[in-house]
């Protein structure tokens, strides 16, 4: 860094879309973005909804 009092920056990845569909550019994303994320499967399985298994019956509320 050549001059300590310059402020540092950061840039956004390219976006797809417009609106409420904006996304970033999955193609453009890369291990520096934070894209990896090996928790992933663990987490959406504890916030999905339990639902029954096959052959069991639903419990009464």
């Amino acid at each position: 860094m050549s001059d300590p009092k310059n402020p540092g920056t950061a840039t956004p990845p390219p976006t797809l879309g417009e609106g409420c569909v904006r996304r970033y550019d999955p193609e453009a994303l890369s291990e520096e973005d934070g894209t990896e994320f090996p928790g992933a499967a663990e987490l959406w399985d504890s916030l999905k909804p339990k639902t029954p298994s096959e052959g069991e019956k639903p419990s009464e509320a």
